[in-house]
């Protein structure tokens, strides 16, 4: 990495990326030192709502023996009163070793990477790159198969959506072939794919998951937002199309595995929980380890 801050998925390389996965994956097996942060002090600025980001990023400071440190929400600190994030950052950088930001605007996160002198994590940008998200879905995959030449179909808001973006972008270093399934308007940006197919990245689109619930490795689905449709009819059009159930994974591979970012809606049937393909809340517990990982590389 050129610096110590993480703002995108493409601060790494691959082997950048293995590397972080297999310290995570030490630390998953109880295997690091629970004093290695003793005395430092990480910042978290959230600006937008989070529940597993947020806490696994304090969970994980915790485990490692350091203590973390909250404005709370935009209304309860002095940007409230006008003050702008680059000065907000120069401040906080005086009180803490580290900074986790989640900002609603996309370039949030490298505009504090420049104003900060300590390290700085991108925790989401608005539709930008969601860096930590990515590297524990690869985590997640890894668990179950080996990365390398799978297929992996994005669902749902992909315009938008920038767990899938950053997946996309760390996927292409896999050699992984990507199969798209969007409503209308909300498709994976179109910058993004001529990236990655620069990158010699298989794009496919697709009109129906039925098509190729039996070719994919891995079902990455992501919550279609209500917010982009004009009114709830047009959205329940859309969500109802999009739904995975049981019946749909009968058709699936034996080993395919089901990823969500969370919190899902309706996008994800429930009786879908008790299936052998679920992986979406091992996912969201393997924040912990991953997000560790990342402090560490950070902070020492």
């Amino acid at each position: 990495m050129a610096t110590r801050h993480i703002i995108s998925i493409g601060d790494f390389d691959r082997d950048g990326i293995d590397q972080l996965l297999d310290h995570a994956e030490q630390i998953d097996n109880r295997k690091y030192d629970a004093g290695a942060l003793g005395g430092r002090i990480l910042a978290v600025l959230f600006f937008e709502p989070s529940t597993r980001t947020r806490m696994s990023f304090e969970s994980a400071m915790a485990r490692l023996g350091g203590t973390s440190l909250s404005v709370g929400s935009v209304d309860a600190c002095s940007m409230a009163k006008g003050e702008t994030l680059a000065d907000t950052i120069r401040v906080v950088s005086g009180y803490a070793d580290a900074i986790v930001i989640r900002h609603p605007k996309e370039g949030a996160a490298r505009l504090a990477a420049e104003f900060s002198t300590v390290p700085v994590i991108n925790a989401g940008d608005g539709a930008g790159q969601h860096p930590s998200q990515t590297l524990l879905d690869l985590y997640t995959i890894r668990q179950s198969m080996p990365i390398d030449g799978i297929d992996v179909a994005l669902i749902g808001d992909l315009r938008y959506g920038r767990t899938a973006h950053s997946l996309a972008s760390a996927l292409s270093l896999y050699n992984a072939r990507l199969h798209t399934i969007s409503p209308k308007g909300l498709e994976l940006p179109s910058n993004l794919v001529m990236d990655l197919r620069e990158k010699g990245m298989e794009i496919t689109e697709h009109d129906d998951i039925r098509e190729i619930i039996g070719l994919v490795d891995v079902l990455y689905v992501t919550r279609i937002q209500r917010e982009r449709f004009p009114d709830s009819a047009s959205y329940f059009n859309v969500a109802t199309s999009y739904r995975i159930t049981p019946e749909l994974l009968a058709d699936a591979k034996k080993h395919l595995i089901v990823l969500h970012p969370l919190p899902r809606v309706d996008e994800i049937d429930p009786r879908v929980d008790d299936s052998p393909h679920a992986r979406y809340f091992e996912q969201s517990k393997n924040g912990v380890p991953v997000r560790m990982a990342m402090l560490m590389r950070v902070l020492q």
